[in-house]
């Protein structure tokens, strides 16, 4: 049974404060603003997992939420309007946990996977964009403990955990939750093997940065565990053994963030160790066995250890450019851009005021602006989703 609270408090914390609706303009009210959601359960706990603009101008958020005699995380889904303002919110019935990135739309409705608490099977949930509607059906094929997933053409592109074979599975499913491909890659065997990848999906347990997606016209990848390691894959999903693995350091090292630009051509960010490096730049071959180490990139030192990184692709002053999105030591949100073509870095801003900030994260919008969405602590201790919107113009400034 949905819930859907109705009493919600917002915090507007505004990059510009006017003093009332008249001497407004509506249009850099949706333009560029700040805002923090908070709600009548002080002690409740709220963290964003992905955002996406919806035809209205606003914005969809999928969050997860502390539930009550649980491991895992619940469900929580937030619509606000273009100017960020509060519309409706939904928690999903606490059986389904584990909610995981990307939401994604499709023909008018948006889609994400999480799971079946009892049995740990993979779910595939629908919901329209004012979250009147919502459906949520079994994937096939048994799929239990999803990862990640990203979405290509017309299925889903759905990385998997089998805890009974012990298994990487990499799936493509359809929108109605059919399994139209799957390959499965055996992560080794032991306890200790294991204990990384289960501690991801417990509350409190450290989060890895499992990804999923499609080289264009190419092979289909991972990030995740392979062979003792968490590492890069990519397969065709047709051949038992990968295409090609960038090796991690067990859990400890690998990449954070990774995006395709054109067949060879990658941008992404690693971590080994605790150290971040970013690769805004970097050849990565799919059919061969290299390691992560081997690709040095730029470091950070402002970045906290084992940073959370995400990466989009834009166009900012008609310069196609790569806008990483990443976590500082003090407690705010980095907001790093190079210039596609050549790598190397063309400006940088800091989100985040007072209390600290962390991302989860940002999407181009339909006005050629920024939005960011992040967790931020009130009290620093109780969390809640935050949303910050940037301007084209604001935007162009940013870039030297």
């Amino acid at each position: 049974m949905l819930k859907i609270f109705k009493s919600f408090v917002i915090i507007v914390l505004g990059l510009f404060i006017f003093s009332c609706a008249e001497e407004s303009d509506p249009r850099l009210d949706e333009e560029t603003f700040t805002k923090i959601y908070d709600n009548n359960q002080f002690n409740a706990s709220y963290s964003p997992i992905d955002i996406k603009q919806t035809p209205d101008g606003g914005y969809l958020i999928l969050g997860s939420r502390r539930i009550q005699n649980s491991d895992f995380a619940g469900i929580y889904l937030m619509k606000v309007d273009k100017q960020g303002n509060f519309e409706k919110d939904m928690e999903v019935d606490p059986m389904y946990v584990n909610p995981v990135a990307g939401l994604t739309e499709y023909q008018g409705e948006y889609y994400f996977f999480c799971m079946e608490e009892l049995t740990l099977q993979a779910q595939l949930v629908k919901a329209d964009a004012m979250l009147e509607n919502i459906a949520i059906n079994p994937v096939q094929d048994f799929n239990t403990y999803p990862c990640a997933a990203s979405f290509d053409g017309s299925a889903f592109i759905l990385l998997s955990y089998n805890h009974l074979d012990k298994l990487s599975v990499i799936s493509l499913v359809s929108p109605t939750g059919g399994t139209l491909a799957s390959k499965g890659f055996d992560i080794g065997v032991g306890d200790e093997v294991e204990e990384p990848l289960i501690n991801h999906f417990i509350k409190g347990g450290k989060k890895l940065p499992f990804t999923t997606g499609r080289v264009a016209g190419g092979s289909y990848y991972f990030n995740g565990f392979f062979n003792y390691t968490f590492s890069l894959v990519f397969t065709d999903l047709n051949n038992d053994d990968p295409l090609g693995v960038v090796q991690g350091q067990q859990d400890d090292g690998g990449f954070s963030a990774i995006k395709p630009i054109a067949s060879t051509k990658f941008a992404a960010a690693r971590f080994n160790f605790g150290d971040n490096y970013l690769l805004p730049n970097v050849n990565l071959s799919s059919n061969s066995i290299t390691s992560s180490v081997d690709y040095i990139g730029n470091t950070l030192p402002e970045l906290i250890p084992n940073a959370n990184v995400r990466i989009i692709r834009s166009v900012i002053n008609t310069t196609n450019t790569l806008i990483y999105g990443s976590d500082t030591k003090a407690k705010q949100i980095a907001l790093l851009f190079y210039d596609e073509a050549t790598g190397a870095l063309t400006g940088s801003h800091y989100l985040g005021f007072s209390n600290p900030f962390e991302i989860a994260g940002l999407i181009q919008t339909a006005d050629e602006g920024l939005a960011v969405c992040g967790t931020t602590y009130l009290a620093g201790r109780f969390p809640r989703i935050c949303l910050f919107k940037i301007s084209k113009n604001d935007l162009a400034g940013m870039i030297k």
